[in-house]
């Protein structure tokens, strides 16, 4: 049985400074009582890396409003203003990343691979100071893998050895998460008998889950 954690257990374990990637896609798939729980004790200085900032009270948007966040590394930004003013004004670091560029150097950062070649932002900014190599009369641009300390992820449903399921938009960012952080806590709706889910509907396996979040009452 994986180990059964509260969500306050779950935020004591990352300290301030830590590099968090955060599961979710607008919010959806986004572990909301972990955050509940980071933003109760006062984190600070962290990194988060995750597809967007969702909106001001939502999701990650709790982090950025409790300004616990110094750098975040994000496909967009563009859904929370607060996000904006903050990077604006120079209170928060943001570095954009093509959204599929995003997605492959996770990948890539939990398969043990180096980093990814692609064509997606030569020329623009996202190039500026990384390298290139030309294969077969083409130039791409190398984006190395990313890693985090702590991928905190929600899930539909888990069972009690700690499998996840997941449902919609969460599958976009939440799998390839999980697979590269060095802790990885997930927060189920809900927790099932083992066999309740079937092998098909198993999308991450409990051998890269180090932590489950119970249901519990939280701060909101």
């Amino acid at each position: 049985m994986k180990n059964r954690i509260t969500s306050a257990a779950a935020a004591a374990m990352v300290p301030d400074g830590a590099v968090l990637m955060i599961g979710g896609f607008m919010g959806v798939g986004t572990p909301e009582r972990i955050i509940d729980e980071l933003v109760h004790l006062g984190r600070k200085d962290l990194t988060v890396i995750a597809n967007d900032t969702a909106r001001p009270g939502i999701g990650i948007g709790k982090l950025i409003d409790a300004r616990a966040i110094k750098k975040v590394v994000a496909s967009h930004i563009g859904t929370n203003p607060e996000t904006q003013r903050q990077m604006i004004a120079g209170d928060l670091e943001v570095e954009l990343i093509p959204q599929g560029s995003l997605a492959e150097r996770i990948r890539s950062g939990g398969h043990g691979l180096g980093g990814v070649l692609t064509e997606t932002g030569l020329g623009t900014t996202a190039a500026k100071g990384k390298a290139t190599v030309e294969l077969n009369g083409r130039v791409w641009l190398i984006e190395e893998a990313i890693r985090a300390d702590f991928a905190l992820i929600a899930a539909k449903r888990a069972d009690y050895y700690g499998n996840l399921e997941y449902a919609l938009t969460a599958r976009n960012f939440n799998p390839i998460m999980a697979m590269a952080a060095d802790t990885v806590i997930a927060e189920p709706h809900d927790i099932v008998p083992v066999g309740a889910m079937t092998p098909d509907q198993i999308v991450t396996p409990h051998v890269v889950v180090d932590h489950l979040v119970g249901k519990e009452k939280h701060h909101g």
